[in-house]
Order: structure tokens, then C-alpha cells, then sequence
């Protein structure tokens, strides 16, 4: 029974693997009408890649969930965890961001010869996972709220360009994903998202008990950002639309300031006057 969680583990890499052969497969390959020649296109395979990418965030969600409820968390497991994510997250829509790269390339005069150091800065998004789920395992402040953006968000990510491409009517879509500097600028951006600190919500919960859901959530909040009433000098920086949530200035929950108040705001001036 406490190896389940780390079968569910296991199919979460055995998907990510499956993603990989079939871009790995895809190469490129040129097709020609009587006109001639015509741009080189990635065979609809890479599609599939996608597809097995979704079920491994699926699984990814399943095997803690089930883990959890199992009472089977383990180092083993958290481990395994990041090894598998690292694979279906991190090489995969690497491979995913290197096809599209070539196929960029491709559209340019010479273009198939163009140097393999362009394409390996795709390499770069599971290097900056791998240095994430590192940190994360090591860093204990993390159990209900994440540091920086998760791998398997920036895998799910990428995974959809692909469905765009083949899908969507859109001319400038399709354009953009025919642009190497575009992909250079989202490999710069999500490896740094993932190797930043910026704080970042993670609804999980130990055991599905209101008692124990109240401490995990006022353990998240607490780590939130906070603005002291009155707002005046806060008022540049008070989001004009979101959630607000109130601590009573003095009160505990376990050892956490109390929650009094949970809304949301539409304005600047409706925060204030919520409170006034």
C-alpha cells in the first residue's frame, strides 16, 4: 500500500518520457506543392507530446493528493517526486522549445544550417527547474506556499504552444511561435519566474479537516504581503480589482495572526471604505 503514491510517481515520469520519444520522432520534414517547395512544418505528432505532458500534471496532482490521504508521504516519495517532474516538466517542453526553435530557424534563408548554440538556451528551462525543485526540497518554509513559479505550471505552459499552432485560425499566433526571439524571450522569463523567490499560492492541505485547513490557510496568508490602515501612503500600490483579507491587530490563531475578514474590492477607494 505505501508504494502506490510513488506508482502514481512513476506514471507521472513514464508520461513524460512518452512526450519526449514523440518529439524526439517529429524531426522536421518539408512538404511541396506544384509550385515548389513550400516552409518546412512540424508533423502533428508533437501534438501528442502535449497531450502526455497534461496527463502527467495530472498525475503530478494525484500522487501527493493520494499521498496525503494515504498518510504515505515520504522523503523517498518527495524525491522521486522532483526526479519525475524534472523529466515531464522540465526536458520535455525543452525539446517542445527546441523544435519550435529549428522550425523558427527554418523559415530563414540557410536557416537549416543554422549553429546548434541557438537552440540550446532551451536547455536552460529544465536547468532552472532542476535548481527550483532543489531548493524546494531543501527548503522547509515551502509546505503551504511555493517560492517562485512551480515547474510543473511553466511545463503545462509550453505544452499548449503546440495545440495553438496546429488549432488555432490566428494569423499573429501562429507568426509568434514562427519567432525565435520569441521563444528566447519565454525561456528568459520562465527560468528566472522559477528561480525567483516571488511568493506563490499552493492550495494543498495534509488532512481534509476543517481544523487543520484553518491552520494551513492562516499559515499561507500570514506569509502574504500586508498593508497598514490607513492606506494613504499605501494607495500606488493597492491593487485596483482582488481579493483582500483583514488581520485583527493583537488576535492569534494558534500562533498566527487571526483572519477576520475575508472580500473583494473593485476599487481603490472601495478597499478603504470597506474599512473606514
Amino acid at each position: 500500500m505505501k508504494q502506490i503514491p510513488n506508482i502514481f510517481t512513476l506514471l507521472n515520469l513514464f508520461f513524460g518520457c512518452l512526450a519526449i520519444v514523440l518529439i524526439m520522432q517529429n524531426g522536421l520534414v518539408a512538404t511541396s506543392d506544384e509550385q515548389g517547395p513550400l516552409m518546412l512544418m512540424l508533423p502533428e505528432k508533437m501534438y501528442w507530446a502535449s497531450a502526455f505532458i497534461g496527463l502527467a500534471a495530472v498525475i503530478d496532482f494525484l500522487d501527493g493528493l493520494v499521498a496525503r490521504l494515504m498518510g504515505q508521504c515520504s522523503e523517498m516519495g518527495k524525491q522521486l517526486d522532483s526526479l519525475a517532474d524534472v523529466v515531464s516538466f522540465g526536458v520535455a517542453p525543452a525539446m517542445i522549445i527546441f523544435q519550435f526553435l529549428r522550425l523558427a530557424f527554418a523559415q530563414q534563408e540557410d536557416g537549416l544550417d543554422v549553429s546548434e548554440l541557438w537552440l540550446l538556451p532551451a536547455f536552460l528551462v529544465p536547468c532552472a527547474g532542476a535548481y527550483r525543485l532543489a531548493r524546494f526540497n531543501l527548503d522547509k518554509t515551502q509546505s503551504f506556499g511555493f517560492k517562485g513559479v512551480p515547474i510543473p505550471a511553466v511545463g503545462i505552459l509550453v505544452a499548449s504552444f503546440p495545440l495553438i499552432y496546429w488549432y488555432s485560425d490566428n494569423q499573429f499566433a501562429t507568426s509568434l511561435l514562427l519567432n525565435e526571439w520569441f521563444w528566447y524571450g519565454l525561456i528568459a522569463l520562465v527560468s528566472y519566474l522559477m528561480v525567483s523567490t516571488l511568493p506563490m499560492m499552493a492550495l494543498k492541505f495534509d488532512k481534509l479537516t476543517m481544523k487543520n485547513s484553518a491552520i494551513e490557510l492562516h499559515q499561507l496568508f500570514n506569509q502574504q504581503k500586508r498593508f497598514s490602515f490607513p492606506f494613504d501612503k499605501f494607495i500606488n500600490e493597492i491593487p485596483k480589482n482582488g481579493i483582500y483579507i483583514i488581520f485583527e491587530s493583537g488576535e492569534k490563531y494558534q500562533v498566527f495572526d487571526r483572519i477576520v475578514r475575508v472580500g473583494t474590492h473593485t476599487g481603490i477607494n472601495q478597499l478603504r471604505s470597506r474599512l473606514n
